[in-house]
């Protein structure tokens, strides 16, 4: 019975269509499982850091973990441009032309966040973070040794997590969502373990939280280049500088458009913790993880696509790249009754989530429930720009948010409180998908020219 009704229906589902259809649905549903597990052990997380350290002490932290998100930007794209270039020679059969651009990437990550690393040892003494974060006074010393350790291990997890993007670019995200998930139940397994044996320390919540994604990615890394990935494995040998124009070209368009992201995003909090205080950093943060689950579960969905789009338009099959977005469209409308309906639940989940001792107003939930149905609706568009890598549009999209982007929130912030601040991500959300849904009729129709095939 079991068999007939659930078991065989699921494999024919699995194993019908194209080639390259069926290796993407069976990476949506393993990354289904793993995302899931990561979602739950985020939101496990949330709760037991509260707890460690209170709701003053857990909004500073958010807020130095934005702050510091920020660096993961200057790889100037290269991780995004290295997906597109080794998906292509991977297609074209090209193996070591494959090789010869991971081992330049991470050639030219480890010079770059190696040179991050020293600049911040030598300013970070000078750094006022008590005024930075609007943090209490005696907490200065604190800070200024929390954001070297972050710091210190942000670099180090963005070197080894090009590993990501070699699988992604592999068409296997199931298994960086299973990373993802490995790090999140490491660090609540540390954070655990410290609430048994310590009192609240800031600096052991950020190592424990920083130093578990450098061990799994590490570790990952040393067995998949030993193994599956041998043929790709980084070697100086294979490090040709030549190819960085390859890379750095498409990846510093991909830079701009990562920037505008980060200042429409990480901003958020800087912004708040601002205008409004660290306590509102956790009541938005609390909200925002609780919708971005929204997100995560979009990504789940789409993360394939991007390469699978890259080797679909280099092998010119066009009419997959069509049903698929016909596919994904469908979708993206049930997203947006799961968003309605966890905007409904949202007060009852955060009592259930986090207790009563923090109360998030329904504005904030509003607005986010705005933002995960728009955002996901661009990302859509995004994805299939970014695999025919025609991004001139959105590299000039970015520039403008990352020139309109604050102001507009600070002056939103004046009208609808915290919740300003998400109301400026949907309105560029908007108008990024009027621009993106039309090119991508041009370029689908075989109509692109100009800026809008580029």
């Amino acid at each position: 019975m079991i068999k007939n009704y659930i078991i065989n229906p699921i494999n024919s589902f699995l194993n019908s269509g194209h080639a390259r259809s069926i290796r993407a649905k069976k990476t949506i549903v393993s990354s289904i499982l793993f995302r899931g597990l990561s979602i739950a052990t985020t939101l496990l997380l949330v709760p037991l850091c509260i707890g460690y350290l209170n709701t003053e002490r857990y909004g500073v932290w958010i807020t130095i973990s934005s702050i510091i998100a920020w660096l993961a930007y200057f790889d100037i794209g290269l991780g995004n441009g290295m997906r597109n270039k080794f998906a292509e020679a991977v297609a074209k059969k090209e193996y070591e032309l494959a090789r010869t651009y991971v081992s330049t990437t991470y050639a030219l990550i480890a010079v770059i966040f190696g040179f991050i690393f020293i600049l911040f040892f030598a300013i970070n003494p000078v750094l006022n973070w008590v005024k930075i974060l609007n943090a209490p006074e005696n907490m200065s010393v604190e800070l200024s040794r929390l954001a070297l350790i972050v710091v210190t291990f942000f670099c180090l997890q963005i070197i080894f997590q090009l590993i990501n993007v070699v699988l992604t670019a592999n068409q296997e995200a199931e298994k960086t969502a299973f990373l993802g998930f490995l790090n999140n139940f490491l660090a609540m397994i540390i954070i655990y373990i410290l609430t048994k044996t310590t009192s609240g320390s800031l600096l052991l919540a950020g190592l424990a939280i920083s130093i578990s994604p450098v061990i799994v990615y590490f570790i990952t890394s040393i067995f998949l280049y030993k193994k599956k990935f041998k043929d790709y494995a980084p070697s100086i040998k294979y490090v040709k500088f030549k190819y960085s124009k390859d890379l750095m070209g498409l990846g510093i368009k991909f830079f701009v458009i990562q920037v505008s992201l980060l200042i429409m995003i990480q901003a958020s909090n800087i912004i708040i913790a601002q205008l409004f205080g660290p306590e509102d950093v956790t009541k938005f943060n609390i909200a925002y993880r609780y919708f971005n689950v929204v997100i995560m579960l979009w990504w789940i969905l789409v993360s394939p696509i991007w390469s699978a789009i890259t080797e679909a338009w280099v092998t010119k099959d066009v009419d997959w790249i069509r049903d698929v977005m016909n596919k994904l469209r469908k979708y993206w409308m049930l997203l947006c009754l799961g968003a309605i309906a966890m905007l409904v639940l949202a007060n009852f989940v955060f009592r259930l989530w986090v207790g009563s001792q923090i109360k998030v107003p329904f504005t904030i939930s509003l607005s986010l429930a705005l933002y995960v149905i728009t955002y996901s609706y661009f990302i859509l568009y995004s994805q299939f720009l970014n695999g025919v890598g025609k991004i001139q549009m959105q590299l000039y999209a970015g520039i403008w948010s990352i020139i309109l982007y604050i102001p507009a929130a600070i002056l939103l912030c004046k009208v609808f409180g915290v919740s300003g601040v998400i109301y400026a991500n949907v309105l560029f959300n908007i108008i990024n998908i009027i621009w993106a849904t039309y090119q991508f009729k041009k370029i689908i129709n075989g109509r692109a020219s100009g800026l809008w095939n580029k």
